[in-house]
């Protein structure tokens, strides 16, 4: 049952002292294999190698311990499923400037946390998703479609099959005449 601490800096030249004294301060040992840290690396990146080994050191009855909740990520989703995968390994999660945040030590009150969590991050999701449809609703309306544009117009695809057909080019020859690969004039010969 070790107290395991994790510290995060979004810019290489912002350093991890604060977060440091306060995780060594609440019980977390001055070890490298109790205090993980990463350095120049935004919460929202997918890859954070020293937050990735911290993970991997956490056993069952361990605490990850951080200075601020916004340390572990950016995305209330990501931080719902963090604490539920940590929940479901036995590892408690202990947030040192907003305690009602933690997870360690009182059960009822990281189901309660959880719940709360996840009802906000349901919320940002729904939010996100109707402010999408209406830019989306609103770009149609004013003749914009959404995707990628399409390679080939209708005289050049006509002009491709017409080449093909008369099998004078080989489909290598026809791709780099109408200016696209063979995978893509395929695409557009079969439709």
């Amino acid at each position: 049952m070790a107290l395991v601490g994790y510290m995060r800096v979004s810019t290489a030249d912002q350093n991890t002292d604060g977060q440091r004294d306060a995780l060594i301060a609440a019980g977390v040992k001055d070890d490298p294999r109790h205090l993980f840290q990463d350095h120049g690396v935004s919460g929202a990146k997918a890859s954070r190698p020293g937050f990735d080994k911290c993970l991997s050191s956490l056993r069952e009855g361990d605490t990850l311990v951080v200075a601020k909740l916004d340390r572990l990520g950016r995305s209330l989703g990501n931080l719902v499923q963090l604490f539920q995968e940590l929940g479901d390994q036995g590892v408690g999660v202990r947030v040192l400037d907003n305690p009602v945040l933690s997870t360690d030590g009182n059960k009822a009150q990281s189901k309660l946390m959880l719940g709360i969590y996840g009802a906000f991050a349901e919320y940002e999701r729904d939010l996100l998703r109707e402010r999408t449809n209406i830019g989306l609703a609103a770009a149609r309306a004013r003749g914009r479609v959404g995707g990628r544009p399409q390679l080939l117009n209708g005289p050049k695809v006509a002009r491709a099959k017409e080449l093909h057909a008369a099998g004078v080019m080989s489909p290598r020859e026809i791709a780099d005449a109408v200016g696209v690969s063979v995978a893509t004039l395929y695409r557009y010969l079969a439709k």
